[in-house]
């Protein structure tokens, strides 16, 4: 086993406060002013390990660019906004929840994100699928050219739509950041009846929440899951002491130690990567993402 790398663990869902009404706004606005003071900061990590994955996984499909990318729980295309273009997550929480940005209509607003975001796109952007069971947010990140294909469907209920399903066959990486726990392996499970060769999956997970029913669903799909543990990544401050307690609870439970980690004040979470075994073998986890 490569120094720092393990197999997939278990966890245990856990105690959050409810932030569902910033989810599905006519805009980002409410999702950034509210996530700012909780120094929301998973989108940031996730674009630094999702664009070396992706970058690598291009090089060595490079009969097929450019790279299908599906972003699950998409949101506003956050994630989408950070991998295809020249910005980090301050210059969007700057743009969204500056004070005195002014109060454009929605309207107003989308037709600014269109030049905002056409203006700062990288030359060789990769192409991007979003899925969210919040249709405002993903009918938005589709109007201001975030997303080349959006789809509010919720896969733990339904399977996917026929044209989700004809996007989905030519996959080459998945993506999560904090969705799971939300979305179970069901949701993976009906991405995986559709592609046509399995995709790297990237995910970064709480440590409250077990991923191994998902690893278990993609290695019978064929991948091998590792987990790094050289480091976590923080994702956002506690909400309040319910918070805190109810994830130090969960933790305890599972005989892990928050030293270090969630005594901090952060949610902390843990970044896996599954892949075909040749590619773990030819390409080690740790030697594709950056320090």
């Amino acid at each position: 086993m490569t120094a720092g790398v393990t197999n997939t663990t278990t966890g245990t869902d856990w105690g959050k406060a409810d932030f569902e009404a910033i989810y599905n706004c006519p805009d980002p606005r409410r999702y950034f002013t509210t996530l700012n003071p909780l120094d929301y900061q998973i989108p940031h990590h996730g674009q630094a390990v999702f664009r070396a994955v992706a970058e690598t996984l291009q090089r060595h499909r490079s009969d097929r660019p450019p790279l299908n990318v599906v972003d699950l729980c998409c949101s506003y295309g956050v994630n989408a906004a950070l991998l295809n273009h020249r910005l980090s997550l301050s210059d969007l929480y700057g743009h969204y929840a500056a004070p005195g940005a002014g109060r454009p209509t929605t309207r107003q607003l989308l037709e600014e994100d269109r030049t905002f975001f056409a203006t700062r796109r990288n030359d060789a952007p990769f192409r991007i699928t979003g899925i969210d069971a919040a249709d405002r947010a993903v009918a938005y990140a589709r109007a201001v050219g975030l997303l080349d294909h959006g789809f509010a469907e919720n896969l733990e209920l339904d399977e996917p739509s026929p044209e989700l399903r004809r996007v989905l066959a030519g996959t080459d990486l998945i993506t999560v950041t904090g969705g799971v726990g939300y979305i179970t392996a069901r949701t993976f499970g009906h991405l995986f009846d559709h592609v046509s060769t399995p995709p790297w999956v990237a995910a970064f997970v709480l440590r409250t929440v077990s991923y191994q029913p998902v690893s278990a669903l993609l290695a019978r799909a064929g991948l091998v899951t590792e987990k790094l543990t050289t480091r976590t990544f923080r994702q956002r401050r506690f909400a309040d002491g319910g918070e805190r307690k109810a994830t130090f609870d969960a933790l305890a439970d599972l005989g892990l130690s928050t030293a270090g980690k969630e005594s901090d004040g952060f949610y902390h979470a843990e970044l896996y990567l599954s892949r075909p075994a040749a590619d773990v073998a030819a390409l080690p986890m740790e030697e594709l993402l950056p320090d």
